[in-house]
């Protein structure tokens, strides 16, 4: 479905398509040269629609914005997901986005200086859309910016995301980045832990390329990973229909592979951590990663991981090495760039006023917790102890 509304005061046409197939190829060719993150590229979004989103019911509302002569301005991503009795607007692939946000052309801010009008003239034109029928809007994990320029978004009433995200700006040496992060203590500490991991076996850092072994290490990351999760009593992602199938899908795909980066740290014949990063517009990053819960454990199989990630990333001339939304700790001790990122909430209808008053209540009691040390420690020492009392519970697997 195709609408045009060329009545905007910003003097932008635009336009809402109801599916994905009729705009790929001109996505693909704008997002070249625009200004996004890896997580609005088309391949992305695409796999996420199919394996996630049209079995949830998910409904595509793509935007797109042109000037006078017809050329492409910004591309917004947006989708409606129903949930329970509500009707959101949304981003496509929310979910499984570390940053949500439009696709922008480098023209894009001298033809929409007054952003919160044409946001307006959007959410009329989706209104008129049979598709496009919603109860509130849910923009979130918005970062600061878009490539060079400052995210239009943040025009809008927004709130904090409950969490962060963290950046590091890698130079053009990996031994001068290293000294520069770690002290001379912290680097003898790091080679004994080296040397003890190789005496388990010998210590390589592989990055697959076949088929096969991409989809090797990534069903060996989710076991990893699964178990993590049990232990510290966090929700499963890949429990969750399609995830598993989205991944597999995106690691395996010789169309992705450009940017879709899988690799290991063998010790031995185990793989001791496992990892998988896209690679795009000069950053490198890091979505998922695990480390083997075994003996290996013991002598840091994951952070010999990281730096050799990171000294792939400098390597291969990327400037930055995102490792994407959360606050852990070891992300601070790489990282100089803190991304702060927000959420816009608005309500289209009584019942979608309802919904928003109750998911701002929570966010920001998330975000409270998150933010401050003694109450997450408190949280999250909870859900481990709960995450340890539901494993214990588990019935022993039946002997095969």
């Amino acid at each position: 479905m195709r609408l045009v509304h060329s009545q905007s005061p910003s003097d932008v046409r635009l336009e809402v398509h109801g599916g994905l197939t009729k705009v790929e190829g001109e996505w693909r060719a704008f997002e070249k040269d625009a200004q996004c993150t890896v997580f609005q590229t088309f391949s992305w979004l695409s796999k996420w629609q199919h394996h996630v989103g049209k079995p949830a019911g998910v409904r595509p509302a793509i935007v797109m914005g042109r000037d006078a002569e017809g050329e492409l301005l910004f591309i917004f991503p947006l989708a409606i997901q129903t949930r329970g009795l509500f009707r959101r607007l949304t981003w496509l692939g929310s979910d499984l986005c570390d940053y949500n946000g439009p696709l922008l052309s480098p023209r894009f801010t001298r033809h929409a200086e007054d952003f919160a009008q044409l946001w307006r003239d959007v959410v009329a034109l989706l209104r008129k859309a049979r598709i496009a029928r919603f109860d509130f809007i849910d923009l979130g994990k918005m970062p600061q910016t878009v490539g060079a320029q400052a995210n239009p978004f943040l025009a809008l009433k927004v709130l904090d995301h409950p969490c962060g995200a963290h950046v590091a700006n890698l130079g053009e040496n990996w031994e001068a980045y290293y000294t520069a992060n770690r002290s001379a203590a912290t680097r003898k500490k790091e080679r004994k832990k080296l040397r003890q991991l190789g005496e388990l076996g010998e210590v390589r850092f592989v990055e697959a390329q076949a088929r096969a072994d991409r989809a090797e290490i990534l069903s060996t990351l989710i076991g990893q990973k699964s178990r993590w999760f049990a232990r510290v009593g966090v929700k499963n992602i890949f429990a969750r229909a399609g995830y598993k199938e989205f991944f597999l899908d995106a690691a395996t795909d010789p169309a992705m592979q450009d940017i879709v980066h899988v690799s290991k740290l063998s010790v031995g014949t185990t793989a001791a951590a496992t990892s998988v990063g896209l690679g795009f517009g000069g950053c490198y990053c890091l979505v998922l990663s695990s480390y083997h819960d075994g003996e290996h454990g013991r002598f840091g199989p994951g952070r010999v991981h990281l730096q050799e990630l990171l000294k792939h990333a400098i390597g291969k001339g990327f400037r930055w090495f995102d490792f994407t939304v959360g606050d852990e700790l070891y992300k601070r001790d790489w990282s100089d760039t803190e991304v702060r990122l927000y959420d816009h909430l608005g309500a289209s209808s009584i019942r979608g006023w309802l919904a928003v008053s109750g998911i701002r209540m929570f966010r920001r009691t998330k975000r409270l917790i998150k933010q401050t040390p003694v109450l997450w420690r408190a949280y999250s020492a909870l859900r481990s102890f709960k995450g340890r009392c539901a494993t214990f519970s588990q019935p022993p697997a039946a002997a095969g």
